[in-house]
């Protein structure tokens, strides 16, 4: 038996990247997952989105493991349906025992990445997305009585700050995932006497569509100096998902159980390289 064996989890940004490979790692350690996604463009995000094939990918890979999958298109900046996805698949799975807030866009590479819009973009996804995920699910988890984990994907972004001519998409970005490291604190107290903890991840660039697409090269080509600044000093460049979905394995088991409120980088170094 698996170390999350009865467990449920719910992932945001489920249908590729790193939550597709969160629910997959969470299915091998025997947990049943509900796979939420948004399956449709922003815009000012200039790369494909994940479609509704890829959350039913997710599917499957999950059912490979033996485990079931309820999967639901459901925008995180819509607080009633996310609620909506969470009532489901508590009522198809029975129960809901750790969360991941992953949901994530990197429009600092937009058409629009130096409009206000992306600012708001950001913030919207990736803090307010993470404060409705945490609205929709965190009093299923105290209601049950019975603990929980919860996990935000933050990034080495929401320690130091990101320097680029693109403004408000970079300004975006980096304030949203900041924000939830305020969040994670505050709810880390707050569920704390639940015994309900939540945490906080922060990865360096990892090898998915966010950062491997014809968008985000030639950006970086436009600005070398934004691709000297995010080396690692490990001689890595970029991670691939399941180094995070490890670190992730570790934080919502019985392993970590006494930890709460921490900031975990999974970085290679980068935030300590001079």
């Amino acid at each position: 038996m698996g170390k999350l064996a009865g467990k449920v989890a719910l992932i945001t940004g489920a249908a590729r990247g790193q939550g597709r490979s969160h629910a997959e790692g969470l299915a091998a350690e025997g947990a049943d997952i509900i796979a939420v996604d948004i399956c449709r463009q922003i815009g000012t995000v200039a790369y494909p989105l994940g479609s509704s094939e890829d959350l039913a990918e997710t599917v499957r890979l999950v059912e490979k493991h033996d485990r079931r999958a309820v999967a639901f298109k459901a925008d995180v900046r819509d607080l009633a349906a996310l609620r909506r996805a969470v009532a489901e698949g508590v009522t198809e799975l029975g129960r809901l025992d750790i969360v991941i807030a992953n949901a994530g866009i990197m429009n600092t590479v937009g058409p629009a990445g130096d409009e206000d819009q992306a600012f708001y973009d950001s913030i919207d996804v990736m803090l307010t997305g993470v404060w409705h995920t945490l609205r929709a699910t965190t009093p299923v988890l105290k209601d049950q009585g019975q603990g929980g984990s919860v996990v935000i994907t933050s990034s080495t972004a929401g320690f130091r700050g990101i320097r680029t001519n693109l403004e408000a998409g970079s300004a975006g970005y980096v304030a949203a995932k900041h924000g939830v490291v305020g969040l994670m604190r505050v709810y880390a107290n707050i569920l704390a006497e639940h015994s309900i903890r939540v945490n906080t991840v922060h990865p360096t660039g990892v090898d998915t569509a966010m950062v491997s697409n014809e968008a985000f090269e030639a950006f970086t080509k436009d600005y070398p100096e934004l691709t000297q600044s995010l080396r690692n000093a490990l001689p890595k460049r970029l991670l691939e998902p399941a180094d995070v979905t490890k670190a992730i394995l570790w934080l919502v088991s019985d392993d970590a159980q006494y930890v709460t409120g921490t900031t975990l980088p999974i970085d290679a170094g980068f935030c300590v390289r001079t």
